[in-house]
């Protein structure tokens, strides 16, 4: 398989993540208003007769944090990896509700988290071997501790705005969009880090 460009990753990324956050925070938000195509919205509600309901909250907030991991793109191969367990728990809650179509549609975003999984292939062997590998590992943008805390506050602005909702949604938004900006930043965080002269004491 040729190498795919760059910008497609960060599209098949950055699409997967919004199908997945969105898919999470629209189960969660009040009265489900909030941007998603992919459903249903109304899962939690589904699974309560059941006595599943909080199973279906626990999908909720996994495709929140799995789909946030990959709409930011910070973290692609974790979310990929995570992704996994996601749609095949996903997958076989719509099989035992008999739902029709929806196993083609995660099928195809299976394909699109396999092709983000390949791109991350030198990383698997070291980890089938369980140690030290003679395949090395392409070189990648270093990360600070401060870009994942400035991360992980934008993520925390995702949660809290689902409470915010059940108050005012305009406000909620806003929080939402605060925290994805907040993300994005840790990337210049780090960039601006980098690119600070060091100084040796002579």
């Amino acid at each position: 398989m040729k190498k795919i460009p760059f910008l497609m990753i960060q599209g098949i990324s950055i699409f997967l993540g919004f199908t997945f956050w969105g898919a999470g925070m629209a189960k969660l938000f009040h009265e489900h208003q909030f941007f998603g195509w992919i459903g249903p919205v109304w899962l939690i509600e589904e699974l309560e007769p059941y006595g599943l309901g909080f199973y279906g909250k626990f999908i909720a907030y996994s495709q929140i944090v799995i789909g946030y991991l990959l709409v930011t793109t910070r973290y692609k191969l974790l979310g990929s990896i995570m992704m996994i367990p996601m749609i095949g728990n996903i997958l076989i809650v719509t099989i035992s509700l008999n739902w029709r179509g929806t196993p083609f549609v995660l099928g195809f975003l299976m394909l699109l988290n396999l092709i983000l999984l390949w791109q991350y292939r030198d990383f698997f062997r070291p980890m089938i071997d369980e140690g030290k590998s003679k395949y090395d590992l392409k070189t990648r943008s270093g990360r600070t501790l401060n870009g994942h805390l400035v991360w992980l506050a934008g993520l925390s602005l995702q949660l809290i705005a689902i409470q915010i909702s059940y108050i005012n949604w305009i406000a909620a938004c806003s929080v939402v969009l605060l925290g994805l900006l907040l993300s994005t930043l840790s990337f210049y965080l780090e960039k601006r880090t980098a690119s600070k002269p060091t100084f040796e004491a002579s």
